[in-house]
């Protein structure tokens, strides 16, 4: 299928699409006349980018995973480690900002006194 074509079936951008395969997440066989061709896969792998993004997945750690994937498939373990180190970093973030809150919740009392009585 052409990218105009796969773009409409995942609802990604051509443009992101390109990115993806200069980023070497996806791939296309080149015809004759320069278009590129997707075969019925790389409908999948997209739309596994696409989640994985939703995930808070950036384009550069799925690159080894999406090669792997298009060669071999994936497999449950994959998905599980990539998962947990993901929630992991989540976690950690969560943690973060919820010390970041306290503190300006300590210095809004410290500034604006009102704020205390309330």
């Amino acid at each position: 299928m052409r990218i105009g074509e796969l773009s409409l079936k995942t609802s990604v951008s051509r443009d992101a699409l390109r990115l993806y395969e200069r980023r070497g997440l996806i791939g296309s066989l080149r015809r004759d006349n320069g278009y590129r061709d997707y075969d019925e896969g790389t409908v999948q792998l997209v739309r596994l980018i696409k989640l994985a993004q939703s995930f808070g997945f950036s384009l550069a750690e799925m690159a080894p995973e999406m090669r792997a994937i298009a060669t071999h498939g994936l497999g449950s373990e994959t998905v599980a480690a990539l998962l947990t180190n993901k929630l992991s970093e989540v976690d950690a973030h969560i943690a973060d900002l919820q010390k970041r809150r306290e503190e300006m919740a300590t210095m809004l009392l410290h500034v604006c006194p009102i704020t205390a009585a309330l």
